[in-house]
């Protein structure tokens, strides 16, 4: 398993470096799991596109933001948990996660 960000696929101004490396994170996971998938390994890239919840860092929707600004710490462990579980027949190679109030 893999963890991308939303610069595993798109570029942003100013970050030329970090969507470079992310970029070759998927690259690295979508070989792999080509690779290894006849083997009986399954090997996912998740895309974290959005923040995530952390009151230790005040990353935590305020009383002025909309609800859920950020990511679920542990709704993001029940994702990962799924794709641990999938079953061989159906496995997924990337999962894209956002917070449900983010703006398209």
């Amino acid at each position: 398993m893999f963890t991308g960000a939303s610069a595993s696929v798109k570029g942003y101004p100013h970050s030329s470096i970090f969507a470079m490396g992310k970029h070759g994170l998927r690259g690295l996971a979508s070989a792999m799991g080509r690779e290894l998938a006849p083997q009986g390994v399954h090997v996912c890239h998740f895309v974290i596109d959005g923040g995530v919840r952390n009151a230790l860092k005040g990353r935590t929707e305020g009383p002025d933001d909309p609800q859920d600004k950020y990511l679920c710490p542990d709704a993001i462990a029940e994702t990962y948990l799924h794709v641990v579980n999938q079953n061989r027949s159906s496995w997924s190679w990337e999962i894209e996660l956002r917070p449900y109030g983010e703006k398209y």
